[in-house]
């Protein structure tokens, strides 16, 4: 397994076209467009905006399948045994010591419990559950700043979605 194929430049990009798009720019391109908004200006604020929220959405959801309850979330996360370029192996890998990449080369994608918890091992070890709670407050305090410097749409729109998301664990 390559794992220079895991990399937040790499992660991003997927995130952009798998998440970010379809779950929160064109949905509210749709309703612009719905609306009568013609200003490119008011499309490109909406789409950095929900780039920044669709990458936040899916670091979560990253996050949850590595570390959420499974009776709380409604499924067993299956990212480590997928082989998915997901955001804590991504942060992890910025971090790792030679050892504990080696520990990842070893066991990452592989549909073993024992793999899958010594991956989570060196999850804790490097705490990249604290990573994720600052990265998550970070695009919190981010999203609200653009949010805020937009006037194409009304701010609660986008403050409505981001409330729904944010801290959520399921």
């Amino acid at each position: 397994m390559e794992l220079g194929r895991y990399e937040m430049k790499t992660y991003n990009t997927i995130v952009e076209f798998k998440t970010a798009y379809y779950s929160f720019y064109l949905p509210l391109a749709c309703a612009m467009v719905l609306g009568g908004v013609e200003s490119e200006a008011a499309y490109e604020s909406c789409k950095e905006i929900c780039i920044e929220m669709g990458t936040y959405f899916q670091a979560q959801d990253d996050y949850l399948d590595c570390f959420g309850d499974p009776a709380v979330i409604g499924k067993i996360g299956t990212d480590i045994e997928d082989n998915k370029c997901g955001w804590l192996i991504c942060k992890g890998l910025e971090k790792m010591t030679e050892d504990q990449r080696r520990v990842i080369q070893d066991n990452y994608g592989k549909k073993d419990p024992e793999c899958v918890a010594k991956i989570k091992q060196v999850y804790r070890d490097i705490d990249v559950e604290k990573d994720f709670k600052e990265y998550e407050n970070e695009s919190y305090k981010k999203l609200q700043g653009l949010i805020d410097q937009q006037t194409f749409v009304p701010a609660g729109v986008y403050m409505k979605l981001l409330k729904k998301i944010y801290k959520r664990q399921k």
